[in-house]
């Protein structure tokens, strides 16, 4: 091989390394799916650390923002969440906005929820026309990694 393609070739592998570094690492990923609708998200940049703690402020603006990602659902239909495995064995949970709809979910990287389960709140006894379902990575109590937001919106 000639010096000028020893070169060329070499130019190329280090465009294309450093193009690689300036990438950032996504986050791991939640999905939910209805019937036969998923969607897929990432958290957003302030709402994952990297496997490091939220601070109380930013977990709490992270469960009050905006979802990306809709899908319908109808009475009756399954509701079904699932995680990267590396969410999955440090530990979720499942709320509608902020109210809780499953315990602490360990070592497991799927849970299924009727969508009358996830629309009805508790205390009130009333069911929503749409909710915020949160996925939230935790470590332990108070110690909140990540949050995943999906609107979910109950059809007419």
């Amino acid at each position: 091989m000639s010096i000028r393609r020893r070169a060329a070739a070499l130019g190329a592998v280090s465009l294309g390394l450093l193009a690689l570094s300036a990438c950032e690492k996504p986050t791991p990923l939640a999905t939910v799916t209805v019937g036969g609708d998923t969607v897929t998200t990432e958290a957003t940049a302030d709402c994952y650390a990297d496997g490091d703690k939220l601070t109380e402020k930013v977990f709490l603006a992270c469960l009050n923002g905006t979802p990306k990602k809709t899908l319908t659902v109808h009475a009756g239909d399954k509701v079904r969440v699932g995680v990267d495995p590396a969410i999955g064995e440090k530990g979720w949970i499942v709320a509608s906005g902020t109210s809780g709809k499953s315990g602490l979910l360990k070592d497991v990287t799927y849970r299924s929820f009727d969508a009358e389960t996830l629309f009805s709140d508790a205390q009130t006894g009333q069911t929503a026309d749409q909710i915020t379902l949160n996925v939230i990575e935790t470590a332990g109590t108070q110690q909140y990694l990540g949050v995943w937001q999906f609107k979910l919106k109950m059809a007419d």
